[in-house]
């Protein structure tokens, strides 16, 4: 059985004013296997007060609690077109949050049949809402799909969703660490996964441009939706999860 990040669905300090929130186990289909990913949520509160949740983890009642106590949540953010199933329930909690769409999650939705309203799109740069405090870019020239990579200023973390994941043997089923390795997503070296990676042939000036501008924010921290997170060194971290895409 996979491990949680345990514990599960609970404030976890990161530095002012940004939290992680590790959730439960979702199973993501790869042919005829059924993945276990851990999931991880970040909330940063602005200096309005208001909270930035990005890609919000399952809700349950403890969380809302301790959400609350924190102040207004203003912002739900999609950070790409597979982080969103969450979203509903945190809008009909939240109903005066601004639901943000990343890059073709609406259509992915569709597909899969799962009701959602987005309010507005995340754009390459950020909103005047949190221009501020939070800078982001579109990671392009994937033809599976467009990440929204955020970067929290005053921390200097940078948070990734899918495009670097980094799994540890120790919380996976041994039956998947072969998975693991071949697909590029096996802690302490985790990668872009080797799927995705694929999706970028012929299109490394594009990646590699934004890779260029990531980096020149220098993040020291580097949070990921999946797997252990880098506390340190974030900057070392992305060049080695991105080597591939680096000239």
């Amino acid at each position: 059985m996979p491990k949680l990040y345990e514990p599960i669905n609970v404030l976890k300090p990161v530095a002012d004013r940004i939290w992680i929130v590790d959730g439960p186990i979702i199973r993501m289909a790869l042919a005829w296997l059924k993945i276990p990913f851990p999931t991880r949520m970040v909330i940063i509160q602005l200096q309005s007060g208001g909270l930035f949740i990005w890609s919000p983890v399952a809700l349950d009642e403890n969380l809302k609690t301790a959400i609350d106590m924190l102040g207004p949540v203003e912002h739900l953010v999609s950070p790409n077109k597979i982080h969103y199933a969450s979203i509903p329930a945190w809008k009909k909690a939240y109903p005066q949050a601004t639901a943000w769409a990343s890059p073709g999650v609406r259509e992915r939705a569709a597909t899969q049949h799962i009701s959602i309203s987005f309010d507005r799109d995340l754009a390459d740069g950020p909103d005047p809402a949190w221009a501020t405090e939070i800078d982001q870019l579109i990671l392009r020239g994937n033809r599976f799909m467009q990440e929204v990579i955020f970067f929290h200023r005053p921390s200097q973390t940078l948070i990734v969703a899918d495009m670097i994941e980094n799994f540890e043997p120790a919380k996976t089923p041994k039956t998947l660490h072969w998975l693991l390795r071949f697909g590029r997503v096996c802690d302490p070296d985790g990668q872009t996964p080797l799927d995705l990676r694929l999706l970028f042939f012929g299109n490394h000036s594009q990646v590699r441009a934004c890779l260029t501008r990531i980096l020149s924010w220098k993040p020291e921290r580097l949070i990921l939706a999946h797997g252990r997170w880098y506390d340190k060194d974030g900057t070392a971290e992305l060049r080695r999860a991105m080597r591939w895409a680096l000239p």
